[in-house]
């Protein structure tokens, strides 16, 4: 006979979608912040965020299920994670990558998993980041919110990393910017090249001139499967680039970043990599399969896997380890002097 726990474990699986959309709601009116500036009742903070006294409380009351808010005597206060990384302004805020690119761009199109896993995707469906960045308005939403959410992973990527010997690094779709951006800050003699698609390299420069570093990173528009990419360069970045390419790109995109790096030169694959086993992490595998909504020959990348290929492609001192804990991992290879 199945258990309680047992039937509970696939509840939790059925209902995360809710859950998903009461985290999204809750970004949406601002419920996280209005709360970092005080704990507040529940028709305190209906007036506060413009929702009938009620519909608030549901929400609430849903997101204090969820262990995102906390209730203490009759007021809601935030719970230190919703504290540190919920509320609009704060340092580690990655609300509006949750809100916008996730919330607004991928669980839409996660209706497209099943014909995406079959193969019958009908002709108007999104098929690949090409086509999804072709529209300058999804390339914005996208972007800007993708921009909010890697700063944290590339701050973790600066201090795994030295690259204060490093003069140029290549940037491999790399978005608006955020790694090559908090590289170029920790290693002040770093320049970068960013190899993107035209609407998000239009977004990039803007954050790029923002920071103050437009003498030191620049765009080269195009496809990154397609477009030239510079030689000599001390170091080569390719963040959330595998998970969003057709398999059979891997091969090629090891082989052009060993040709393009100069001798000694560092090759940093950072992406959702799942473990070797393929038992998990949970939240690394539910991220490929989404990925494959959109990019129907998309792989599921496991850490082993992508070892072997980097050694495969000529790499020495290759080594894989997590980069944002149950999540994504870095691998790093060194071109042989």
């Amino acid at each position: 006979m199945p258990t309680l726990t047992e039937a509970e474990e696939i509840s939790d699986i059925a209902f995360g979608y809710m859950g998903s959309k009461a985290l999204f709601a809750a970004l949406h009116f601002g419920i996280f912040t209005q709360l970092a500036e005080a704990p507040a009742t529940v028709d305190a903070l209906a007036k506060k965020v413009d929702l009938p006294g009620e519909r608030c409380r549901t929400l609430l009351t849903a997101l204090a299920a969820l262990g995102l808010v906390e209730r203490v005597d009759g007021t809601y206060r935030n719970s230190p994670a919703a504290e540190r990384f919920l509320v609009k302004g704060a340092k580690y805020d990655f609300g509006d990558y949750l809100r916008l690119q996730v919330g607004q761009q991928m669980y839409p199109l996660m209706d497209q998993i099943e014909p995406a896993l079959s193969g019958d995707l009908p002709e108007d469906a999104t098929a690949s980041y090409a086509e999804w960045f072709s529209d300058p308005k999804e390339a914005r939403l996208y972007s800007e919110s993708q921009h909010a959410g890697s700063l944290g992973p590339a701050l973790g990527l600066a201090r795994r990393v030295d690259l204060a010997n490093a003069r140029t690094l290549l940037d491999v779709g790399g978005g608006t910017g955020a790694f090559a951006i908090t590289l170029c800050q920790t290693f002040p003699d770093l320049s970068a090249t960013i190899v993107e698609f035209p609407n998000v390299a239009k977004l990039g420069r803007s954050f790029v001139d923002k920071a103050g570093l437009s003498d030191r990173i620049a765009y080269r528009e195009g496809n990154a499967l397609e477009t030239e990419w510079p030689r000599e360069q001390d170091a080569i970045l390719m963040s959330y680039l595998l998970s969003g390419v057709p398999d059979h790109a891997h091969e090629d995109l090891f082989k052009r970043a060993f040709d393009h790096l100069a001798p000694g030169g560092l090759l940093m694959v950072h992406d959702f990599v799942v473990d070797s086993d393929r038992a998990g992490p949970k939240n690394t595998a539910l991220w490929q399969l989404q990925h494959t909504a959109f990019t129907p020959e998309a792989r599921s990348i496991a850490a082993d896997w992508l070892e072997k290929q980097l050694v495969k492609a000529g790499f020495e001192n290759v080594g894989v380890e997590p980069l944002i804990p149950g999540m994504t991992k870095l691998a790093l290879g060194t071109r042989p002097a």
